[in-house]
This record gives structure tokens, sequence and C-alpha cells, in this order.
């Protein structure tokens, strides 16, 4: 039995000026959150210390931190990386001791007799454990140090704010070389948009910006602008293709013809990014929000976005024509 595919008719042009306010909304909103909250940027931005601990047994998250907390490191940032027995104390600068002493004065804490944490016992029970190992052997041991200084950190924000902006103009150029200038505008005028609305959102939550965060925003300019890419490869092949209809209709049939590919593209990433927010711990967290935002919006923006600012740039027929070559006689060439 032959299944006949069928290509959806929806007026997604017809609904860009709604969807236009919409995304003026999120942008300028983002916008706001960004010059008044800012980003919460990690210690990579920062400057600060990291310290990994291996315990021999699990240990709790909030047991470590009320540890931390009653040794007047209440500012530290305590995550599991690994197994539930690997911890990671992130600690911002401090002026009155170095990494060295930090690091020494951290491990002193969590080793000290007169603290307890939860371990999982025999049978997977939780139970009282103190440091000095009378119950169960809870030595903690160092794995790494790393220290970064305020002036780097303030160095690797500026240049990955630069990253961003030298993708974005090669994408420009990229575009404009392929296709036509009208489709670069586009195409860079939805990946700002992508960019903008992922960085208000982890201002407005006040998620933690580190470089992950920043790897994953520049993975959602090249995921969206192939989304954008495919779409317009098919309005340039429609253009050339269809005789009859205007630039509104060959445009809205483009998309329509490219979204079945666009939502399976779409919900089988979402699939990978979910299985990772959920279940690849706390180290991989803002790596995999990041790019699940960014999958969303970049499939929203290469649909309501890109197409009509092309449109509103006056794209038509002549434009997706090939160049006439001088000296050639157009009607030897037909069959």
């Amino acid at each position: 039995m032959q299944i006949i595919k069928q290509d959806t008719n929806i007026d997604f042009l017809g609904k860009r000026r709604i969807m236009a306010i919409l995304s003026i909304v999120l942008v300028v909103v983002g916008l706001v959150s960004l010059f008044v909250r800012g980003l919460n940027f990690g210690i990579e931005f920062t400057g600060g210390t990291l310290v990994e601990v291996e315990y021999d047994q699990p240990v709790s998250i909030a047991d470590t931190r009320a540890t931390l907390v009653a040794a007047e490191f209440g500012d530290a940032v305590v995550q599991y990386f690994g197994t539930s027995r690997d911890i990671a104390i992130r600690l911002p600068v401090r002026e009155d001791a170095d990494s060295a002493q930090i690091s020494s004065e951290v491990l002193s804490a969590l080793r000290a007799p007169d603290n307890e944490v939860l371990v999982e016992g025999a049978g997977g029970r939780v139970q009282r454990c103190s440091r000095d190992g009378s119950v169960v052997d809870c030595r903690v041991q160092m794995r790494r140090i790393e220290f970064i200084g305020p002036q780097f950190g303030k160095e690797l924000a500026e240049d990955g704010g630069l990253a961003l902006l030298a993708a974005l103009f090669m994408i420009l150029l990229y575009v404009a070389f392929r296709f036509e200038w009208k489709f670069a505008i586009g195409a860079v005028v939805a990946l700002a948009h992508d960019v903008l609305i992922a960085l208000g959102v982890f201002s407005l939550l006040q998620l933690e910006f580190n470089q992950s965060v920043l790897a994953a925003l520049l993975a959602v300019i090249g995921y969206s602008l192939n989304d954008t890419i495919v779409v317009f490869d098919r309005i340039r092949e429609n253009f050339r293709k269809m005789r009859k209809g205007s630039t509104f209709e060959i445009m809205n049939k483009s998309i329509n013809q490219t979204l079945r590919r666009t939502l399976l593209t779409s919900l089988t990433t979402l699939l990978v990014l979910l299985a990772l927010f959920f279940l690849g711990g706390e180290v991989i967290h803002g790596f995999a929000t990041a790019l699940i935002i960014g999958v969303l919006v970049g499939t929203y923006s290469s649909i309501f976005v890109a197409s009509p600012v092309v449109l509103g740039l006056g794209i038509s027929r002549d434009d997706m024509m090939p160049v006439k070559k001088e000296g050639v006689d157009q009607e030897s060439l037909l069959p």
C-alpha cells in the first residue's frame, strides 16, 4: 500500500505581524533583564576557585553545602560531577586568600571529625557517617584545583562575545554569497533573535552562564542556520519552478513543504537534549538547557522570523533567476 504524503497548507506568513509583535516583546524583555539583572556568570568569567573532591562513599549535596556554610563558605556552589561520590565546589575570588589556602581550608572543613554527612549504606539505606570514619569510611581526597583570575575571566567573557559576533558576520557573508543579500539579512536577524532570547531566559531565571553555555549558544547558531538554509533553499527552488503565484504564495508554500522535515529534526534533537537535561547531571545541565531553548526558538525563527524579514525586504522572482550571460542567445538554450 502506498502512503501519499500531502504538504500542509498553513498561512504562516499571514500571521507574520502577530508573530513579529511576540518576538519583539520577548527580545525587549530579555534585553531589559540583561541590562538590569545581567547574567549569572560562572567562575570561568568572574574568576574564582574550583575544587573537586572525591569521597569513598556516596554523599549528600545538601550536607556538603551545610558543612561549607558552617565553615564560612556560604557563597560556595556545590554540584555533583560524574557520580554521587564526586563533588565540585566553586568559590568566588577572595582577596584575603589565594587558591592554595582556599582549597586547604575547604578540605579541612570537609574532613573535620565533628561534621557528619549522609551516605548511602548497605541495601540503599541512608545513614549518618562521621568524618573520622567511626561509622563508615568517609575520607575525602582532593582531585583537582583550578584557579581563574578575575582579569582572565573578563577577557574570556569579551572573547566569547566577539566569537558570537564573528559567527554572525561570517554567516552574513556566507548566506549573501550562496543566496542573495536579502536572505543574508533575514538569516542574521533570525540568529540574533535566537541568541538574545536564550540570553534573556538565562538572565531572567539567573541560571549560571559558563563556558559550556557559551558553547551551546554557538551550537544553537549552527543549528538554527541549518534549518533556515533548508527553508531558503526551497524558496529559491520554487521561485524557479513555479511560474504562477505571487512571492507571498511561493514563500508560504516553501515553508509548508519543509515543515515536516523541520519538526522531525527538532523533535528528535529535543529527545536527546531532554535525556541530557534529566539524566546528564548538574555539570551538563546548563549546556542542555541552552540547547533546548535554542532548538525551540530556532525552529520558531526559521518559520516566523527569517522568511518574513526576507519578504519584508522585497524579495522577488527576478532576484532568484540565474544571471544572463552576455553574448549568449537565451532562446538557443531552450530545449
